[in-house]
């Protein structure tokens, strides 16, 4: 199994790499494991509080299970993966089955940050774009899939997603392998990435 980790800021690309990574091989090779699904569940936090929880920070995600879970996916074990509700921002009762696969991908604006998750990556890779290309794609998203207007956006990104963005995220690209310029549309480094993959699938 080779785990990669794709880490970036929000907005950056990272869903249109792993997209474009999973249609390069046959159904069923790659497993996506999300960081988003291990936000730790707030649903003892009283409803008006939790909108004011910093989901771009490295304590809000609980690692240890992460961790575990890929621990597990290493030794050919089925995990059942943890679902979260930006809507109520809790962990929802459902979970997601995921079966070993030859290539697990962990994505998140945070993977690169801690450091026995980043051990466990055989590839780090660091998707990068402009902020004023991410805050647009932070804009349309949040206020299409979450429900947000524009201003409650540009207000979270002004006092926390930016903030967070400098002290945690941008400074984890030191530790990637790979920098992936302009998003989801760098098809030279895509292929790289994806030609890299395949020469260690052989090798194993």
């Amino acid at each position: 199994m080779i785990i990669i980790g794709i880490a970036g800021g929000t907005g950056s690309g990272k869903t249109t790499v792993v997209n474009k990574i999973i249609n390069s091989f046959p159904a069923g090779e790659v497993a996506v494991i999300p960081q988003d699904s291990y936000y730790k569940d707030s649903s003892h936090i009283p409803p008006e509080e939790r909108s004011k929880i910093n989901f771009d920070e490295p304590d809000a995600i609980e690692w240890s299970l992460l961790v575990k879970h890929l621990r597990e996916l290493r030794e050919g074990k089925t995990i059942q993966m943890p679902t979260y509700s930006y809507l109520t921002c809790t962990r929802q009762e459902e979970t997601v089955e995921v079966h070993p696969a030859d290539v697990v991908i962990v994505e998140g604006i945070l993977v690169l940050c801690d450091p026995v998750l980043r051990g466990m990556m055989d590839i780090k890779v660091f998707v990068d774009a402009d902020a004023d290309d991410r805050l647009i794609r932070v804009i349309a998203r949040d206020c299409i899939e979450r429900g947000r207007t524009p201003q409650i956006v540009i207000d979270r990104y002004q006092e926390v997603l930016k903030p967070m963005h400098c002290q945690y995220i941008e400074p984890s690209k030191r530790f990637a392998d790979l920098i992936v310029p302009q998003g989801g549309s760098n098809i030279v480094a895509i292929t790289l990435l994806t030609d890299y993959i395949e020469s260690r699938l052989r090798r194993k």
